[in-house]
């Protein structure tokens, strides 16, 4: 657990998150960039820049002649989607705080911010973006310690485009975020903090352990809904899906386990043992409250059922949805 650092990104719209991540990902050489944001993998993502998905991503990093695993736990940058990043900042020990040297602090920077805050992350400051002519690195620096009270020298300074400052910000990870802490010989709970679909394998749910270790074919038991499922496979997210035996605390990772209804997984969940279950869930689970509503019906009959089907599906990535079908 000592050389686990789990962290994420916290940053306004367009203030360079994704191009920043995958400069961590190129200098720990846990991938070769191709084109894009390697993280930004939807077309509208890439279009509009926003993140919308959240991701989980390990890197390994050398430090002094020993290797840590760095989980980056990716937050959508959307503000309609506070209770998921909610859950994803629940899942770290630690934050970049990601600033347009061009921009200047945002809204949406503050929302999240303070959220990181309640949660107890450290928070590290990051200047992106030095590299443009219309850079004030001063004066947003002067922005930074007035918003969070720390030094001027605690500020890193980086640009995601040029790849400058990025070994600064993977020692910073290293050397001040707090490895995870918990009960390893404890019952097993897992925070679930996003869940995908997957055509063959059904729904794959993204979790960080709290305490306890979960192994391939345990009964595990999802603490709110109370379903029970036998874990087929664990492993950890690389740029793929890596199988493992067993995952300890601190550590980040998915669970396949054939589950097909979308309802059965909720972001926020804990996940524990059917055999020693642990005592209570993990604090802040919440069931989304829907904001925007609207009626969806087929031109034609005959596609009701791919349309619900189709729902379903959409449900699985994003479980702010809630359908209930009608027919008049």
């Amino acid at each position: 657990m000592d050389n686990i650092r789990n962290f994420c990104i916290i940053a306004h719209i367009d203030h360079g998150k994704s191009t920043l991540a995958d400069r961590l990902l190129e200098r720990t050489q846990t991938i070769k960039i191709t084109e894009g944001q390697m993280l930004d993998n939807m077309d509208l993502e890439r279009e509009r820049g926003i993140t919308i998905k959240s991701h989980a991503i390990q890197m390994e990093y050398k430090h002094n002649g020993q290797t840590y695993i760095l989980n980056l736990i990716d937050t959508p940058g959307h503000v309609d989607f506070s209770y998921e990043v909610s859950r994803s900042i629940a899942a770290c020990e630690g934050a970049l705080l990601v600033v347009d040297a061009t921009q200047g602090v945002q809204a949406q920077t503050i929302s999240n911010l303070y959220m990181a805050i309640e949660h107890d992350l450290e928070i590290i400051p990051v200047l992106n973006k030095i590299d443009m002519p219309s850079a004030m690195p001063d004066e947003v620096e002067d922005e930074i310690i007035d918003l969070i009270g720390c030094k001027r020298e605690d500020i890193l300074r980086a640009s995601g485009k040029t790849g400058e400052g990025v070994d600064d910000v993977l020692k910073a990870i290293v050397e001040r975020v707090p490895h995870p802490v918990g009960d390893t010989k404890g019952p097993l709970q897992a925070l679930i903090f996003d869940s995908v679909f997957n055509s063959f394998r059904g729904i794959i749910a993204y979790f960080k352990i709290e305490n306890g270790e979960i192994r391939k074919g345990d009964k595990v038991k999802f603490f709110n809904t109370g379903m029970e499922y036998v874990a087929d496979e664990v492993g950890v997210l690389k740029m793929d899906m890596v199988p493992r035996q067993v995952l300890g605390t601190g550590e980040v990772g998915y669970i396949i386990s054939g589950i097909k209804d979308a309802t059965e997984v909720k972001v926020g969940d804990t996940i524990t043992h059917v055999n020693r279950p642990c005592d209570k869930a993990i604090s802040g689970f919440q069931e989304v409250k829907p904001m925007v509503f609207a009626g969806v019906y087929p031109i034609d009959p005959s596609e009701y059922e791919n349309l619900r089907a189709s729902l379903e599906k959409l449900q699985l990535n994003d479980a702010s949805l809630t359908f209930s079908p009608e027919s008049s």
